[in-house]
């Protein structure tokens, strides 16, 4: 199926290339097979406005809402988004040098057009779109952990850990070492099950040291009173998470900074409401405000570029 949609993408790409026959051509239909790369063209006679109008509405349907179009947009891969939007521009040029007469002009720009589209697919070709986002998802993983880590050392220091603190946290940093060797290897999977532990391990490292104690509970709960402690707890780790990661970032950036400020300030009533339920004994209801409070925590962590499990 995938090698079908591909020379499906491949014949649309490179027929939008092509002048079109006019509607009243009486030499019998030919089936054409389109070379493996794009390959220069002899000079050709100019299209009617008849032609050129059907290959504006062929290029714009290629850009638009093409498979090669669909696919280029959810492989995100930012060069294929940047040439499907240079493919976007000259067909836009290609039709205002239409209007304007000039149908050489605007047959060449179409051209180019679907060569650049061409190229987007390529970009964006599945192979290639796994390997950069598992590459970029790593990335993100890893400054992440560099963030907890730095912090972890600031808070050691803050704490007078001492010997203890500074060896607990050389033994995280060699263990995000290895994960990124691994990485390196070509094993990012291995590399990022290992690097989601030290992330782990930061985390509630950071959580004894700043409560008092690392939150250690089981997840079958008494009560639903019980569970409403436990969220809260959580609450509580995500609002020190926000302010470890997020600090300096937000320091740097005003429209980070606002957009942050805006989720903390919907956690913070969310919060609140939860409370509000819980001093009710509705603590189902606060449970639920509580998860969502939190949500929004993690939706400021994410927004800033930081990875979060969960």
């Amino acid at each position: 199926m995938k090698k079908n949609l591909k020379k499906s993408m491949m014949l649309m790409l490179w027929s939008a290339s092509l002048p079109m026959a006019s509607a009243g051509a009486a030499e019998p239909a030919q089936v054409v097979n389109p070379p493996a790369v794009p390959a220069a063209r002899p000079a050709r006679t100019p299209e009617d406005k008849e032609q050129l109008e059907r290959r504006l509405a062929s290029v714009s349907t290629l850009i638009e809402k093409s498979s090669a179009a669909k696919q280029i947009e959810s492989s995100a891969v930012p060069e294929a988004l940047a040439l499907r939007v240079k493919a976007r521009e000259l067909r836009k040029q290609a039709e205002d040098a239409y209007k304007a007469g000039n149908a050489v002009e605007a047959s060449r720009m179409l051209d180019q057009a679907a060569k650049l589209m061409f190229e987007g697919v390529h970009l964006a070709s599945p192979g290639q779109v796994t390997g950069a986002k598992d590459k970029s998802d790593f990335d993100g993983r890893m400054e992440s952990v560099k963030a907890l880590l730095a912090a972890l050392k600031r808070i050691n220091t803050e704490k007078n850990q001492g010997s203890k603190g500074a060896e607990n946290t050389s033994a995280m940093e060699a263990q995000a070492r290895e994960a990124a060797a691994l990485a390196a290897a070509g094993k990012i999977d291995q590399g990022r099950v290992l690097l989601d532990k030290v992330y782990v391990t930061a985390r509630k490292a950071i959580e004894g040291l700043r409560e008092g104690d690392t939150l250690v509970r089981s997840l079958n709960f008494a009560s639903k009173e019980e569970e409403y402690r436990y969220e809260v707890d959580r609450n509580d780790t995500h609002k020190m998470l926000v302010k470890v990661l997020l600090d300096e970032k937000r320091a740097s950036n005003a429209g980070l900074d606002g957009m942050v400020q805006k989720s903390l300030e919907q956690a913070a009533v969310l919060r609140g409401n939860a409370e509000g339920m819980a001093a009710k004994k509705d603590y189902e209801s606060g449970v639920k405000l509580l998860e969502d409070s939190t949500k929004e925590l993690v939706r400021a962590i994410r927004s800033a570029g930081v990875y979060i499990p969960g």
